[in-house]
């Protein structure tokens, strides 16, 4: 299931936000739609809000929770396809699966969402942010989404968000698994793995293999042949090999280790576009750009006493991407130890913990660059206190980072909690974040050395009300940015001819969401509305690919052993440039499912994305893949 808890923080909207929502709250609060496909109760365990265990009942955040039911029934071939069903989240990307992928949490630039993968960070010290297209949906378990500001726990980056995935953990017995799946353009899945649990030892191992024929991603037609030129009309398929593997042992009943890994490769085909002159030699070249991601990670966990307890925790990350036959290769690898302490006492939660980073880059020479190879370090010390005793909830955070290039910076947050009724619950917060400059970003053919660290401040007001089958929420956000990183053509102090990175501009991503759900017999209703106005405060102009009004609206009947759903994504149109002087029009898409148990080890899941067909794209030139279909067959015995 996808399950959320939504606050309300901070300083309202603008007027268009508030005259816009009022019809909707009434309808959310009528029809009872949601985002969610079924929601959870509220006693479920999640650990991002806090980066320690805490109930959802008791957290004063911005939670959204995709579990493993949800991510099987989904048919997704892609974590960021998977994610822009949640409230608050759009994806930007130039093609297919595997090509180039942007997330935005509210509006916010795809590098202002902090992403770890059981425990271990996952960035790039090149464009900045996550590389979507490198993580393997097919070994994902469960994802947990924050949105809003949490630098003051997670350090630099968690400007927008944090979202973490987590990988299937072993349970009692032995639980082996295996899946086949095929769909639209040549698509073909295949997938295995067993996780267990003996005595003090637990496991976990998966591995998965898919492929596709794919599609033109930029098909010529007049629209994509230009004066600068056009690219070739070979199909761009992409294929994906991935495992993990997670190990724990209970050392004590207190005391546990545990460690992780995973390995992925995705190749995929994609369009570099050749100028007219050139283009007959190259009319046919396959383009193929190749993403690596491993993680591997090591904690210990142990409980002291009713009070003490800490974890140890070292981590380690490289991802590296590379093109040809045009030739590009840049590599990131982070490694973080850290070490947290946490102190009980009755309502009282008091956390301290010590974190150090290290980044470093690698980009290859080609024929117009020089081989680029740095590193830098992060030191961090944080304090937190939480305190949950009847309708009260209250959570404080500071943290203080020193960057071995930069120097100190100190962020800090505040949340409180009100359950005005057992069913009707008021938050509101205030917190400030950052982002250092990438390595890329500074010291590249296109960097400047004296780009300064992005700031925020973000307020934010909730309110959410549950009540039996029904759960709606609404939440309010205003979050101003600083020394916002751009492609300045005219920077100064900038070496290269075509621009370089500057630290000049500032944005606001102010915005409201709606959601809740309700159930009606065997019909769930479920939906959620996003009124976003992520603005260039320098220009006036909206942020690139991003709408300003995004939804999702569905509905899952369970019939006869069968669960059919049906769904509709809409999105208002955005700019493709910061100019705002391309449009990419809006789109609405029916998208159908259908799962059931054909037997009582075998799941069958079929889905048909894009009903209608819809022309449309995430980015101009570069084509959505129209209608697929998929199915599925799982066999996990019992």
């Amino acid at each position: 299931m996808i399950s959320r808890v939504c606050s309300f923080r901070g300083r309202a909207p603008a007027r268009r936000f508030r005259h816009a929502c009022l019809p909707l709250a009434l309808v959310s609060a009528f029809g009872g739609l949601a985002h969610a496909q079924e929601a959870s109760t509220l006693r479920e365990t999640v650990v991002t809000a806090n980066r320690t265990p805490q109930a959802l009942s008791e957290l004063v955040g911005d939670v959204s929770i995709v579990d493993s039911n949800a991510i099987e029934r989904s048919g997704a071939t892609g974590v960021a396809d998977l994610l822009s069903r949640v409230p608050g989240i759009e994806i930007s990307r130039s093609g297919g699966v595997g090509n180039t992928t942007s997330l935005f949490i509210r509006g916010a630039e795809t590098r202002f969402t902090a992403v770890y993968l059981d425990g271990v960070r996952i960035d790039s010290q090149s464009t900045g942010g996550a590389g979507w297209e490198g993580i393997p949906l097919s070994q994902i378990d469960r994802i947990e989404v924050l949105r809003g500001p949490a630098a003051a726990v997670y350090g630099s980056d968690a400007v927008g968000g944090v979202i973490q995935l987590f990988t299937r953990r072993g349970e009692e017995g032995v639980s082996p698994y295996a899946g086949i799946g095929f769909g639209s353009k040549g698509l073909r899945r295949i997938e295995g793995g067993v996780s267990g649990k003996s005595g003090l030892f637990d496991y976990s191992f998966g591995v998965a293999h898919e492929e596709s024929k794919g599609y033109n991603v930029q098909p010529v037609s007049k629209r994509n042949v230009t004066k600068d030129g056009f690219t070739s009309p070979d199909r761009d398929g992409y294929n994906s090999t991935s495992g993990n593997a997670k190990l724990g042992f209970q050392i004590t009943p207190d005391q546990r280790i545990e460690a992780t890994l995973l390995s992925s490769d995705v190749k995929a085909g994609y369009d570099a576009t050749v100028s007219y002159r050139t283009r007959l030699p190259f009319l046919f070249a396959n383009d193929i750009s190749s993403n690596t991601l491993q993680t591997a990670g090591l904690s210990w966990s142990a409980r002291w006493n009713d009070v003490y307890s800490t974890r140890v925790q070292v981590t380690d990350s490289q991802q590296v991407y590379k093109t040809q036959p045009s030739f590009y290769r840049t590599e990131t690898r982070l490694r973080g130890y850290l070490f947290q302490n946490e102190f009980r006492f009755g309502p009282h939660l008091v956390t301290a913990t010590l974190e150090r980073r290290e980044d470093a880059l690698e980009n290859a020479p080609t024929t117009t660059s020089k081989l680029l190879s740095r590193d830098r370090s992060q030191d961090a010390v944080s304090l937190g206190y939480g305190f949950v005793q009847g309708p009260h909830s209250l959570q404080l955070h500071v943290r203080h980072d020193k960057d071995s290039e930069f120097g100190g910076k100190t962020t800090g947050s505040a949340a409180y909690g009100y359950a005005i009724t057992p069913s009707l619950r008021f938050t509101a917060s205030a917190g400030t974040a950052f982002r250092v400059p990438t390595l890329y970003q500074r010291f590249s053919e296109y960097g400047l050395a004296t780009l300064k660290p992005e700031s925020s401040r973000n307020l934010e007001l909730g309110l959410q009300y549950t009540e039996g089958a029904t759960q709606m929420g609404i939440v309010a956000y205003a979050n101003r940015v600083q020394n916002l990183i751009v492609f300045d053509g005219s920077a100064k102090g900038c070496a290269s001819s075509f621009g370089c990175y500057a630290s000049t501009a500032r944005a606001r991503y102010q915005g409201v969401t709606l959601s809740g759900s309700h159930r009606i017999g065997d019909v769930t209703l479920r939906g959620s509305f996003d009124f976003q106005d992520p603005r260039d405060l320098a220009t006036h102009n909206l942020l690139a690919r991003r709408a300003q009004r995004h939804a999702t609206l569905g509905a899952d009947w369970r019939i006869a052993g069968w669960t059919l759903g049906a769904e509709v994504q809409t999105s208002s149109r955005r700019y493709d440039d910061a100019a705002n002087s391309v449009k990419l029009g809006g789109y609405t898409v029916l998208n159908l499912s259908a799962t059931t148990q054909i037997t009582r080890d075998i799941n069958l899941v079929a889905r048909v994305d894009n009903v209608g067909n819809k022309d449309y794209q995430f980015a101009r030139l570069y084509a959505n893949a129209g209608r697929t279909a998929y199915v599925g067959l799982k066999w996990t015995p019992h």
